[in-house]
């Protein structure tokens, strides 16, 4: 057996159904795969972990490899799985209704006051038409619970939201909650997972890593066709209480986001690189040719 450590992107949840499946029904142990999922204290992506030895395999998204090539780090992806709809979420009826409206907000996101949810914002409001000032934004940081700050009157808009978390647990709660996602407004879609590792274990190691995309992409292949029976096992694998009425929901609103196609186009990454220069969240420019590779998605 090869012991592969899989370093969670965040807690668990019906983003990481797939690997669930292949532990469940033991494909993983059947390819002499030996995972285990490592659930991160705090969000953050695990570039250094991998550099250390800890990990293998990293979750992560394509804005968060694009800064760690930025710092230096040695880090590929090679295959995403999973697609969905992300923005800035905000309540209906506290005055804002189109981008330009966020130009003086309160704006929550993790990590604030860093640039990042304030460059979200502020290429939003630009694409729309309205004068911008970064001092104008005020950061606010009530960690991940978006909808919290929102409901809380803590903030006026919350970035990142996902369509399928956010928003279906604002509906859940009552709320009436309004969104403006990224691609339709001048920011470069990087709401997507996708696996990284250190360009040399992925060398000297690929037999694994094309045995762990084999069992990823047969996981999504059930959840697919089966999935009243991977909620089931979801459910089962996270102890969900009979309860939990918002659960179900989530699994269903997650479920289309999974993709059948691993691969990612190289100029993806080349406007994430030029978006991220231009908001002045990376200070050189980012050399994103080696920063994903296809192989391993296309066999």
């Amino acid at each position: 057996m090869t012991r592969v450590r899989l370093a969670l992107e965040w807690f668990l949840n019906p983003d990481h159904v797939p690997f669930l499946i292949g532990l469940e029904r033991g494909w993983f142990r059947d390819a002499g795969l030996e995972l285990e999922l490592v659930e991160p204290k705090e969000h953050v992506d695990a570039a250094d972990a991998l550099a250390r030895g800890e990990l293998e395999v990293a979750i992560t998204e394509p804005i968060h490899l694009v800064q760690d090539l930025a710092a230096g780090r040695s880090v590929v992806g090679f295959a995403r799985f999973l697609h969905t709809n992300g923005g800035v979420m905000y309540l209906q009826g506290r005055g804002i209704e189109r981008p330009r409206d966020m130009a003086k907000a309160r704006v929550q996101y993790p990590g604030a006051p860093g640039p990042g949810g304030k460059a979200i914002v502020a290429t939003m409001v630009q694409a729309d038409g309205g004068a911008f000032a970064p001092e104008a934004l005020t950061p606010v940081n009530h960690g991940f619970f978006h909808t919290n700050a929102l409901a809380e009157g803590k903030a006026d808009v919350a970035t990142l939201a996902f369509w399928n978390f956010e928003l279906v647990e604002a509906a859940h709660r009552g709320l009436d909650a309004g969104f403006f996602a990224l691609k339709d407004w001048g920011v470069p879609d990087f709401c997507q997972l996708i696996l990284m590792t250190r360009p040399e274990l992925l060398e000297r190691e690929r037999p694994t890593f094309v045995k762990l995309v084999q069992v990823l992409r047969r996981g999504i292949d059930f959840l697919k066709t089966n999935p009243a029976e991977a909620q089931a096992l979801y459910a089962r694998r996270t102890k969900a209480s009979p309860d939990d009425t918002l659960g179900p929901k989530l699994f269903a609103a997650t479920l289309p986001c999974f993709t059948y196609d691993l691969t990612m186009a190289s100029e993806a990454y080349a406007l994430l690189a030029d978006w991220l220069v231009r908001t002045k969240q990376v200070t050189a420019p980012v050399d994103v040719s080696r920063a994903w590779t296809n192989q391993l998605a296309l066999k």
